[in-house]
């Protein structure tokens, strides 16, 4: 498969380039192959597995929150780069789970072909259908490639999204306290 995949990249670079025989291109294709392997390395990757191992039985009832998660991700609609900040939280019910997990499942969905609000909702509904908490509250702040460098050409624009689970959705103070604790007020 790396094979065709090269293939493709030479075929793209001739029809790009004047001169794709060039020294600094001529080992590009394998390059740009094992690049996108690695960008997209989160569909190998079973979301559920990767927070499963670290389960902890406590009876803690307050908001657990890891904010400023950096993510790096690759537009599905243009194949461009888009990357940002993940803020995560959650109400535990009886259970709670190791802090770097979450940064690890935002990395799972940042790592495929991906847009932004998908890659929220995926987010919160693992930790949801995982942890059985009372609610999730994820926001992802991002700036997106395909914005500044074609199309509009929008400089300092940037993506918020959110996702609202449970007591985040249902509760006004839960969501403000949320928003509080990342400095989104």
């Amino acid at each position: 498969m790396r094979e065709d995949l090269e293939a493709h990249v030479r075929a793209l670079l001739r029809a790009l380039d004047p001169d794709p025989q060039r020294e600094g291109l001529e080992r590009t294709p394998t390059r740009v192959v094992r690049a996108l392997e690695f960008l997209t390395q989160g569909y190998g990757v079973d979301p559920k597995q990767v927070i499963n191992g670290a389960l902890f039985v406590e009876e803690y009832s307050e908001m657990i929150v890891l904010k400023d998660i950096d993510f790096y991700s690759m537009c599905e609609h243009h194949v461009l780069p888009f990357f940002g900040k993940a803020h995560v939280a959650y109400l535990p019910q009886h259970r709670i789970i190791g802090i770097s997990k979450i940064a690890r499942l935002v990395e799972v969905f940042a790592r495929r072909l991906q847009v932004q609000e998908r890659m929220t909702t995926q987010v919160a509904t693992t930790i949801m259908e995982v942890l059985d908490p009372l609610g999730v509250g994820v926001v992802l702040e991002a700036e997106h490639l395909c914005m500044r460098m074609r199309g509009v050409e929008k400089q300092n624009s940037s993506v918020v999204t959110s996702a609202m689970l449970g007591t985040f959705r249902t509760h006004q103070a839960t969501r403000e306290e949320f928003m509080t604790l990342i400095g989104r007020r």
